[in-house]
């Protein structure tokens, strides 16, 4: 049995998948395997694939259900101990896996370890930041107050113990975009993250993925799950705010006036810094400039502004 399973979602990513397989088989630690999930790619992903024949690539082909689908399916098909993902278009260092292993051995009670990230735009690469301090090689984390900024698991460089998911269920297949956010705050409410300082992956960023696609807007999480746990749990509860100010803002953006305010009344603004404060009050054109400028700082790792 291989110490990890490396799960790797694949849907029409022809000019990236093969940077993307390479980075992995590139890792100095070498015992784990690789689930490709075909999610019905109508490009030539699967013949790129196919291409290799390294025995520890394990390749299956699904009907087109989407990300979530494709990663749970990965999860059940997994033998490892140790699940981790990686996004058909980011990538790895090559000591990724060998961190994520010594990290485990050090701290045997932990089950969730994640990493620092580098985020790539078209126009340049920095490292992404978070609302933690570095005090150590490693800090051990409450997943909300370390992700006010940004989040400290990330699909392309996190690695769960399978009985995570056991505890706490699997990727939301109803949700189109935002699916992650969901699954980290379920993981969050149960286990402290392991995040470690070092860049291990680069993140490519894309404006156009869904998550960013104002047609996916119904179908992001809309938090109601956790009415309970905020009530009680102030970290929580602000991590909460901050991603329904982040969602309010599309939502007007997107002429949704009703959404807009919907979201609004959730948010205890307190919360939020000032500039978010009159961020919500401006009308949608002010803010389509406000977007404008936050995407040419973003592509020019300049960071998000006063958006989350």
């Amino acid at each position: 049995m291989p110490f990890f399973s490396v799960i790797i979602p694949l849907y029409n990513k022809e000019n990236f998948i093969e940077a993307t397989l390479k980075s992995v088989l590139a890792q100095t630690f070498t015992d784990y395997e690789v689930l490709i999930i075909d999610d019905g790619s109508t490009d030539s992903s699967a013949s790129i694939i196919k291409g290799y024949t390294d025995i520890r690539i394990r390749y299956f082909r699904t009907a087109n259900k989407g990300v979530s689908s494709a990663r749970n399916y990965g999860i059940q098909n997994a033998t490892a101990n140790y699940i981790t993902f990686l996004d058909a278009d980011d990538y790895w260092y090559p000591n990724f896996l060998d961190v994520m292993f010594k990290n485990s051995n050090k701290e045997p009670k932990i089950r969730v370890f994640s990493a620092a990230i580098e985020i790539e735009t078209n126009n340049t690469t920095f490292t992404a930041a978070y609302s933690i301090l570095q005090k150590n090689e490693y800090e051990i984390v409450n997943y909300f107050s370390a992700s006010f900024k940004e989040t400290v698991i990330c699909t392309s460089c996190a690695v769960f113990h399978k009985t995570v998911f056991d505890k706490v269920g699997f990727f939301d297949t109803q949700l189109k975009s935002g699916e992650d956010t969901d699954l980290w705050i379920r993981i969050g409410l149960e286990y402290p993250v392991l995040f470690s300082w070092e860049i291990l992956a680069r993140y490519v960023y894309d404006q156009n993925s869904l998550s960013k696609n104002k047609n996916f807007l119904h179908t992001k999480p809309d938090f109601t799950a956790f009415a309970i746990a905020e009530k009680t749990d102030p970290l929580l509860k602000k991590f909460l705010d901050l991603n329904r100010f982040s969602l309010a803002i599309k939502f007007k953006l997107a002429g949704n006036k009703n959404a807009f305010r919907n979201q609004c009344k959730t948010i205890d603004r307190s919360n939020l810094s000032n500039q978010k404060r009159i961020v919500l009050l401006l009308p949608a054109f002010i803010l389509q400039i406000l977007i404008r400028f936050k995407t040419f700082w973003t592509e020019h790792g300049l960071g998000s502004a006063v958006f989350k």
